[in-house]
């Protein structure tokens, strides 16, 4: 009465999908988190994404992409910088961000619109993913790649153009007001806000359709 079951009734399980795994958002985040803050001592904060603290160990200057690209054009390779959607982010030196209003000041930017933010001391940065180890990139230098005409959007993780290099002090690759007139290789705060300061002026006048004046002698 009971015979043997059928033959496509007894192999039908094996064509039942097994159940998938949820994903390990927290080992990964976890993953994250470690690295930065056993490779490089940067502070985090829980949750997903990760986060890193700013103010601690660097301040952040905030440009559009756009501006951003242009600046990486004429600046010298040296400090971390990341991308985040439309936002290109500079790393500097701790307390910046409370020197960037009188330095736009000094260098006569005080007075107009310009897209450009500072964070300091209680503000957050999403962690970018950690940079390819060198030995999987082959030794090979890292290069910048220009992003596609009018590709800029709000959307997207953290990812690094210019990582940080584990192993060795950060801090000193930041750009700096100390560096002013030093003459030596410390990047220096002034030029980088002078420039990336022309750069979100300009893409403002380029979006408005306004002409821009004329430049001052000193470059801009």
């Amino acid at each position: 009465m009971f015979g043997a079951p059928h033959p496509l009734i007894a192999s039908a399980s094996r064509f039942l999908p097994l159940p998938r795994r949820p994903l390990d958002v927290a080992g990964a985040s976890g993953q994250v988190r470690r690295w930065y803050e056993n490779e490089l001592g940067w502070p985090t904060v829980p949750g997903d994404p990760p986060r890193l603290v700013v103010g601690v160990r660097y301040d952040v200057l905030d440009v559009p992409a756009e501006a951003g690209y242009a600046a990486l054009r004429r600046l010298t390779p040296g400090s971390p910088v990341a991308l985040h959607g439309d936002r290109m982010l500079f790393l500097v030196a701790a307390g910046s961000a409370e020197e960037l209003p009188g330095l736009l000041e000094w260098l006569d930017w005080g007075s107009l619109p310009l897209d450009l933010v500072a964070i300091g001391a209680g503000g957050l940065m999403e962690a970018p993913s950690p940079p390819v180890p060198r030995e999987e990139e082959g030794d090979a230098p890292l290069r910048v790649a220009s992003p596609p005409p009018g590709r800029f959007g709000s959307q997207g993780a953290a990812v690094w153009l210019r990582p940080p290099e584990p192993g060795c002090e950060v801090e000193a690759s930041l750009p700096t007001l100390s560096a002013l007139g030093s003459g030596g290789d410390v990047p220096d705060l002034v030029r980088l806000v002078d420039t990336v300061a022309t750069l979100c002026h300009r893409v403002r006048l380029r979006r408005t359709g306004a002409q821009p004046p004329a430049l001052p002698a000193q470059g801009r």
